[in-house]
């Protein structure tokens, strides 16, 4: 029942976007656009501000189109941490916020959280609401902000928190994403080589009369084979990446299984080993800086390592922490946390100031990631030409032999 209500109290609102023009003091022409619900709600706003309208037309509907990305979520609480600083009221600052945003998806969803604030709900309850794009960090760094009256300093740490783990994120990806891609062209080129190319040379070959060379035999055998089966090849590769997609999502043993590969990977490995030391760190200095007790501030941090594996060992720790033992032996009793990061966080409890030093973990391992990526894109540069020279070079050489060989019986 209380699921309904609150659910009654946020309906979906009908936005667009108007246009308008009309005179200013002295009367100066002014134009510009503004989002409301109907053209007397920007009718009303342009009057309070001493605006004689002219005309007012729709310029296009609002809906929830587009996606709402990590990086939308993270200038949201920079303007919001400003507007809460500057002391605007939080419903006020709310519908500054939204007028100021171009995104579809983020202003419909200012504008549900306008209508919950209004209500009489606190801004903690209206992002709540939406677990989806706000994740239990946030609210629970909003809500202790709220509680100690320091609101604009959990945003500002939200954002920032947010910028770099996305940073973090995203150098990551560069170190998956780039190998991968270059090879993916690498093998489709070499795919069309032998489905366009080698036939054109084969039926030349044959007027020969001649036995091919090894090599040459080879790729033509391999051509016949890719002109026959490349459709249900491609077909099974697709088919094996979506199931394989969705186990990982179904299954946290396959999931805990991948993650556990991805980590035994050469080089990528230890990227997303210190990725995930890095992300923890981070996560649970901003939430102990906070105030939100340690055993809390691991299960949220559990969630934020990126990776299964970390996952679990920080699910371990956690029970142990809430058991009575300190953090560092908790980490180390895992077998997966570096003695670097157990060793400075045993001085950070020591010394007073554990928040301080898993920010400096955080910081290490973050430019340890920044370093290996680099150094991974240096090293695969090389490999990459040399595997791209061997498939397609190898394919150009094999046809060119036979005329090769041709030429010097002449």
């Amino acid at each position: 029942m209380a699921k309904t209500a609150r659910r009654r109290q946020t309906p979906t609102i009908k936005l667009a976007r108007w246009k308008w023009i009309g005179k200013g003091p002295q009367d100066r022409a002014l134009s510009g656009e503004m989002i409301g619900r109907s053209k007397a709600e920007v009718a009303a706003e342009l009057t309070k501000q001493n605006i004689v309208i002219r005309r007012i037309s729709k310029k296009a509907n609002l809906g929830g189109n587009g996606r709402i990305n990590p990086n939308d979520v993270m200038v949201f609480a920079r303007q919001m941490a400003t507007m809460v600083r500057a002391g605007i009221p939080m419903l006020q600052a709310v519908q500054v916020v939204a007028e100021s945003l171009k995104k579809p998806a983020m202003v419909a969803l200012m504008q549900q959280m306008i209508s919950d604030v209004s209500s009489g709900s606190s801004f903690s309850d209206a992002l709540n609401r939406h677990p989806k794009h706000f994740d239990r960090l946030f609210v629970n760094l909003v809500s202790a902000g709220e509680q100690s009256g320091a609101l604009d300093q959990m945003l500002d740490r939200l954002a920032t928190y947010k910028e770099k783990v996305e940073s973090l994120k995203a150098r990551v990806k560069k170190a998956l994403w780039y190998p991968t891609t270059v090879m993916t062209i690498g093998i489709a080129v070499t795919m069309l080589l032998l489905i366009k190319v080698v036939p054109e040379f084969e039926s030349m070959f044959q007027s020969f009369g001649a036995e091919l060379p090894a090599l040459t035999q080879l790729t033509v055998n391999l051509s016949e084979l890719a002109q026959r089966y490349w459709l249900e090849a491609l077909g099974a590769a697709i088919v094996a990446m979506l199931l394989l997609k969705i186990s990982i999502q179904r299954s946290p043993n396959v999931a805990y299984r991948m993650h556990a590969l991805l980590l035994r990977l050469p080089v990528i490995g230890d990227i997303v080993h210190k990725s995930a030391i890095a992300r923890f760190s981070r996560t649970l200095a901003t939430t102990f800086a906070s105030g939100v007790p340690l055993v809390e501030g691991l299960d949220t941090a559990a969630g934020a390592t990126g990776n299964k594996v970390y996952e679990r060992a920080v699910v371990q720790t956690r029970q142990d922490v809430a058991t009575g033992q300190q953090l560092h032996f908790a980490m180390r009793m895992t077998n997966r946390f570096p003695p670097l990061a157990i060793q400075m966080v045993s001085i950070g409890e020591e010394a007073g100031s554990l928040d301080a030093m898993l920010n400096r973990v955080a910081d290490y391992y973050e430019e340890e990631v920044d370093n290996k990526v680099d150094a991974l894109t240096s090293l695969m540069e090389p490999v990459i030409i040399v595997v791209l020279g061997v498939l397609v070079g190898g394919v150009v050489v094999s046809m060119y032999l036979p005329i090769f060989n041709l030429g010097a019986a002449l």
